[in-house]
């Protein structure tokens, strides 16, 4: 059995994924027209026992005939990241995620965790025994917008925001239909890690449903439906 229910949770949520309507600059800041269109998740806090700060995410998710696009925007008061190289323990920073599973059928995913800096760390899950921490996406676009100063302790910022686009290339292991047709259904979840040790907070858009915070769960990821 890959999961046992370790506390109360909901149903998974349903995100529409809609096609962009124009063209979208990868450089952080979510303001090309196309966001203007696209449905917005906010995360929630599924671990009350934790120190951080609960500072809201939002993320909207888009699509076009190249890349699917998904543009996160943190409330963050202390923005700290210290990881600079590709592959690096990013969830350590502050910083973002996506696991996405173009084929529900498997609890296997892509992992990308992304933090404040623009620095990606991505892999393979086939979960829960095989972890391909060698995968390597190609011709990913990350970008991020800090208002606020980086790694200074003692001021208080506002946040950051990131965009990425991923080319559906990388999707073809798990899936022959690219880009997805409209009506298709695929599986994800969206989180993010946020503070510094002691003091950190996971949040996400779909509860794992585990009793510590943890988001690796695949039976709990929401569903992401491609629409026109």
């Amino acid at each position: 059995m890959l999961w046992a229910q370790e506390r109360p949770v909901g149903p998974v949520p349903k995100y529409e994924v809609k096609r962009a309507a124009s063209r979208i600059n990868i450089d952080g800041k979510l303001d090309d027209a196309a966001w203007k269109d696209a449905n917005t998740l906010t995360f929630q806090f599924p671990w009350e026992f934790q120190t951080g700060a609960k500072q809201k995410t939002t993320v909207r998710i888009l699509w076009d005939d190249e890349n699917l696009y998904l543009g996160y925007d943190c409330e963050d008061a202390d923005i700290f990241a210290q990881y600079l190289k590709h592959d690096d323990p990013t969830y350590k920073d502050d910083a973002v995620e996506l696991f996405i599973n173009p084929n529900p059928s498997g609890h296997f995913y892509y992992g990308m965790e992304m933090n404040v800096r623009a620095v990606l760390y991505d892999y393979m899950f086939i979960f829960p025994d095989v972890f391909i921490a060698r995968f390597d996406m190609t011709g990913v676009q990350l970008a991020t917008s800090i208002r606020g100063t980086l790694n200074v302790r003692g001021d208080k910022d506002e946040g950051w925001s990131l965009e990425v686009a991923i080319p559906w290339q990388n999707f073809q292991e798990l899936t022959k239909t690219l880009p997805p047709a409209a009506g298709s259904m695929w599986t994800a979840n969206m989180n993010r890690w946020d503070g510094v040790e002691p003091d950190r907070r996971l949040s996400q858009w779909s509860d794992s449903g585990m009793k510590a915070p943890n988001p690796h769960q695949p039976a709990r990821f929401g569903q992401l439906v491609f629409v026109k």
